[in-house]
């Protein structure tokens, strides 16, 4: 079915400010170089926490360090974190769910007793758990979370594996000769992908979410790196001075809010019963 994109715009006014915040902070962290007016790791104790101003738009932190030119380069460890955990994730889960619930009896169990265990513990435990034995930097933080991310997409396409794979098409398509694999990758996991693309979509938000958190609690990327969770955290000792947080807090939470707007915009798009007014 083809989509009118001006009404897609038009007729979800939250679809059209999620697409627009995001856009802005991905082409901000992207231009970070000729953006960012001073070096986001460059110190200047004279300047040190100066509230915002012509100077420093976002203020400076205990370091003198500017906080706008940080900000734009945090974007570029944040969601990039953020996207490949989703990416990753969400491919391990789609194929393992897929598989799982194509093949079932058996192997269907002892796949998702697998996934069942990760998911018993509490995600943002289990991530600071692996980051601590690992290491802290950006690759295992990364790693940590793809670990408790992927049972979440497994278990979904599973779901829709099992209603999807007795359709009459799937039927048609082994009659005439299609082997497993083929089933499953040219009929299964396509006309089931809508509702884990919604998922993926809304899950960025919560991904940066976690990164920050776990860099809030030092178990992220190592200093000075100008990342959003971490300068979070160089402003706790700062609260009279809410520039210093502020701002960081700010762009997780804007950026986290993007992304929802964006997943609830595609649920609307993707749903049979809603594509009418598209």
């Amino acid at each position: 079915m083809k989509y009118s994109i001006k009404k897609i715009f038009k007729s979800n006014a939250l679809f059209t400010i999620g697409v627009i915040i995001c856009l802005l902070w991905i082409v901000l962290a992207i231009l970070a170089p000729v953006i960012a007016p001073y070096d986001p790791i460059a110190q200047d104790i004279t300047a040190r926490l100066q509230a915002p101003s012509a100077a420093h738009w976002f203020g400076t932190d205990n370091f003198g360090r500017d906080i706008f030119s940080r900000v734009i380069y945090g974007g570029r460890y944040s969601i990039l974190a953020g996207f490949l955990t989703v990416i990753i994730a969400g491919a391990i889960g789609t194929f393992y769910g897929a598989i799982a619930g194509y093949v079932g009896g058996v192997v269907d169990n002892v796949m998702m007793r697998i996934s069942e265990m990760i998911l018993s513990f509490p995600s943002l435990i289990l991530a600071m758990i692996i980051n601590a034995v690992m290491g802290s930097n950006l690759f295992n933080t990364m790693f940590a979370l793809i670990i408790v991310a992927w049972p979440t997409y497994a278990r979904l396409m599973r779901s829709v594996v099992l209603s999807v794979k007795e359709n009459e098409y799937v039927t048609a398509s082994k009659a005439l000769g299609a082997g497993s694999f083929r089933v499953l990758l040219r009929e299964i996991i396509p006309n089931s992908i809508n509702s884990v693309l919604i998922m993926a979509t809304t899950d960025i938000g919560n991904q940066i979410l976690m990164f920050s958190t776990l860099s809030f609690l030092g178990l992220g990327s190592a200093p000075p790196t100008p990342e959003w969770g971490m300068m979070v955290s160089d402003g706790v000792d700062y609260f009279n001075k809410i520039w210093v947080a502020g701002f960081p807090g700010l762009a997780i939470f804007t950026m986290a809010m993007g992304s929802n707007f964006i997943g609830d915009g595609l649920r609307d798009l993707l749903d049979p019963r809603l594509r009418k007014q598209f």
